[in-house]
């Protein structure tokens, strides 16, 4: 796979503990200068195979487990993301879950409770499409949501939302720390990309369904929401996890970037099938033999 210079690549990750602007200092609609929306098609179906490859090994192995997670505003391109990076791997390996609001169920038990019931086994991919960020960003933009998650007064306080980001960094340092390698994409729509989709779900009646109206009424939250990601991505994008914020303007490069990054992640384990000891080679050639003499 002709892959994207890491110099290109680190430019999407987030500085542990930078301040960052999200208009400033990440393009929505940046892609490289020399490359075309053809050309990323072709890298991107060879890539789709080059996963497929890395995730059959990951498999085999069953010793790590890639948990990928999507945040973004509506819009954003998360879906078509996840069907166009994901679409060769084989469905017994990956898992995919959406969390929308939580449930009766859910509110009773702490706010990782539902995520980490659906970690990824050793040896397969785990993606979540929303996680338990939202917990500090739609949570922060609503108040009224954690009045709702029955929690002690004493712990609502001015500081929940640094006590949360350190929760999540040792949560997450906890799961890499037991094989379990955290890949986390935040796709930066541009609030004009994001009204010209609004507007194709409206008029286009073979999107109708994925247009509601609560998408709007959250658009008028837009730099709250713009302030809390900021704020989210500084404080939890660490050594181990880091934040990358990827361009979403452009679909066809959305898709590339995460694709290269899931890439380099899994080479970077270098994963190879089980070695086959001694005995297990014996039993074969003897499986063989007897496969061979059949009548």
């Amino acid at each position: 796979m002709k892959k994207l210079p890491d110099s290109l690549l680190d430019k999407l990750i987030v500085p542990p503990g930078k301040k960052i602007s999200l208009a400033k200092d990440y393009d929505p609609g940046w892609t490289p200068e020399s490359m075309k929306k053809k050309e990323a098609a072709a890298r991107l179906n060879e890539g789709v195979e080059l996963l497929a490859e890395f995730q059959d090994k990951l498999y085999a192995q069953d010793t790590y487990a890639i948990l990928i997670i999507f945040q973004a505003l509506d819009a954003a391109g998360k879906d078509g993301t996840i069907k166009h990076v994901m679409s060769g791997i084989n469905p017994q390996g990956c898992q995919v879950f959406s969390f929308k609001a939580p449930s009766s169920e859910e509110l009773d038990h702490d706010y990782l409770w539902r995520c980490m019931k659906r970690l990824p086994e050793r040896g397969r991919i785990g993606i979540f499409n929303r996680s338990y960020y939202e917990e500090v960003l739609v949570a922060r933009v609503h108040p009224a949501i954690l009045e709702r998650q029955k929690l002690p007064k004493r712990w609502v306080d001015k500081n929940i939302w640094k006590r949360r980001y350190q929760e999540i960094n040792n949560f997450e340092e906890y799961l890499t720390h037991n094989g379990v390698e955290v890949l986390k994409f935040y796709l930066n729509v541009s609030k004009e990309e994001q009204k010209k989709r609004f507007l194709e779900r409206i008029e286009r009646p073979d999107k109708n369904w994925k247009f509601s109206d609560s998408d709007v009424r959250e658009r008028g939250h837009w730099d709250a929401y713009v302030e809390a990601y900021e704020d989210c991505l500084r404080h939890t994008s660490t050594e181990h996890a880091p934040w990358h914020v990827i361009p979403a303007d452009n679909k066809w490069f959305t898709r590339l970037a995460v694709a290269y990054v899931i890439h380099r992640k899994l080479k970077s384990l270098k994963l190879e099938y089980p070695a086959v000891t001694n005995e297990q080679r014996e039993a074969l050639l003897l499986a063989k033999l007897h496969l061979d003499n059949e009548s």
